[in-house]
């Protein structure tokens, strides 16, 4: 599943990931949390520990096993956007996918790249029969939740207090859309 999406600033080229990719995607994954640490669960000193070979094992047994992808938007050799999902690990939840790890680079934003990032993520999880895709946005993050609600998610609750950062919580607002 590759296709092209056009932008002002050229064409971007919209994938599934490989391990090849797993060095760029480190680093975007780092730059993420860096710039939105309130916005992830993941640590960023965890993650950079972690290294290459986490990303890599990462995409291999989801290869493998079917249990999620990370899609990512390329501009030529550039990484500018992720998302990942993951399925329901039990027969009796195999049915949902959860999306992780959404991601654009602010340079990036405001072209629906993440949109076509997602439409990947959605037809990825049509193919492999989920029928539920939930997520978590901060709910400071307006700008996410209108993007969210645009590729079909509906809000249906809050989660109250899941991250601690810098002293503070973060409450998520819980979406989902039905395949």
């Amino acid at each position: 599943m590759t296709h092209l999406y056009p932008t002002p600033k050229g064409d971007t080229t919209i994938r599934l990931a490989t391990p090849e990719d797993a060095a760029l995607l480190l680093e975007l994954r780092l730059e993420a949390l860096t710039v939105h640490p309130e916005a992830f669960a993941a640590d960023v000193d965890q993650t950079a520990a972690d290294g290459v070979e986490a990303w890599v094992k990462l995409i291999t047994d989801y290869a493998m096993s079917h249990s999620g992808t990370i899609s990512i938007a390329c501009s030529d050799t550039e990484l500018i956007g992720m998302a990942g999902i993951i399925r329901g690990h039990w027969p009796k939840t195999r049915h949902f996918g959860t999306l992780w790890g959404v991601y654009v680079r602010p340079t990036w934003r405001g072209y629906h790249i993440a949109e076509a990032i997602l439409d990947e993520m959605i037809k990825w999880a049509s193919e492999y029969e989920i029928k539920v895709v939930y997520l978590g946005v901060t709910v400071s993050e307006q700008s996410a939740i209108h993007c969210y609600s645009r590729c079909g998610f509906t809000e249906y609750g809050i989660e109250p207090k899941v991250i601690f950062y810098n002293g503070n919580y973060v409450d998520q607002v819980l979406m989902v859309k039905f395949l």
